[in-house]
């Protein structure tokens, strides 16, 4: 099959593609960004000897010309370091960003490390996927970030945030249908019929709320955003107490000032500290007093990716 003419672009994740090939393929990974990028170091792409590739590197301006590259780096095995825009011998190869990136091209990569690295992300447990610029060489390590390290490129892998959505009525149920058609793990909880069919409608997990508590086997780790969503906010302390008591890097609930007062004052009555008290959000959101569904849940969204680009640094 000839790279020139890639007979279909996958969908899915290149790692996920390339631990599901039979094919011979190439990963391609970022690992030099400089001034502007679509796409950040580490970010990688799949490219496959039938001509398909899944992921990408750029806006669309370079992958036809990496499949060359790859190409010939199945003929040779051997990996290859190619660099666009800034600084690139192909001047005929413009990045509209005007920036620089360098991309390393390593051949036949192990499926069954591919799939080591597709079963840790789908456990939530971080990896490092460590590539030896030299010989295309793989490991899996637990700890390190993305970038080099010596001959070595690193590239980290976290969990992908997860959302926990708890409430009743349209906040609720457009908030989980937002961050599903963002393409985020997440799950609705709630004690109203209606709002559970809404998040159904829109493709969401869903369980039903019973009792005033985290419900059993729902769990919140350091890449996971709880928020509530209730107009009702009885249903709140006890929900409150139990994410304060996991690692969920965000935690906030709907409401107005006077709400989030009363919330605090309940929290501190059932004994939860101030360190933990101080961890909730609220009022949520990056738009002040937002009036309808739809701008709630953009402003929590922007607010919730705003504080995880801050934890992750």
């Amino acid at each position: 099959m000839n790279f020139l003419n890639p007979t279909s672009v996958l969908a899915r994740d290149p790692i996920e593609a390339l631990a599901g090939s039979g094919s011979d393929a190439v990963l391609a990974v970022i690992t030099g960004v400089e001034g502007p990028s679509y796409r950040p170091v580490g970010a990688a792409m799949a490219l496959f000897d039938t001509g398909e590739r899944a992921g990408t590197l750029s806006s669309g301006c370079i992958e036809s010309d990496i499949m060359i590259h790859a190409m010939k780096v199945l003929e040779t095995g051997i990996p290859a370091a190619i660099r666009y825009g800034r600084g690139s011998p192909f001047i005929d190869i413009q990045l509209p960003c005007g920036g620089g990136l360098d991309i390393l091209l390593v051949p036949r990569p192990d499926p069954g490390l591919m799939q080591s690295v597709t079963a840790r992300r789908s456990a939530r447990v971080p990896c490092v996927l460590r590539i030896d610029r030299d010989t295309g060489a793989m490991a899996l390590a637990d700890e390190g970030a993305t970038g080099w390290d010596g001959s070595t490129f690193c590239v980290r892998y976290d969990p992908p945030l997860k959302f926990l959505v708890f409430g009743k009525g349209p906040e609720a149920s457009t908030f989980a249908a937002l961050v599903q058609s963002a393409g985020y793990p997440n799950l609705l909880l709630s004690p109203d019929p209606e709002t559970l069919e809404l998040g159904r409608g829109a493709g969401c997990a869903t369980e039903q709320l019973v009792q005033k508590a985290l419900p059993g086997g729902v769990t919140a780790d350091a890449w996971t955003a709880a928020v509530l969503f209730f107009h009702d906010h009885d249903w709140e302390p006890e929900i409150l107490r139990d994410l304060l008591a996991t690692d969920a890097f965000y935690i906030g609930s709907q409401g107005s000032q006077r709400a989030r007062d009363a919330r605090m004052l309940e929290l501190e009555a059932m004994g939860v500290g101030a360190e933990d008290r101080a961890r909730l959000h609220g009022p949520v959101g990056l738009i002040p007093s937002a009036r309808d569904a739809g701008t709630l849940a953009v402003s929590v969204l922007a607010e919730i990716l705003a504080e995880a680009k801050a934890v992750a640094g």
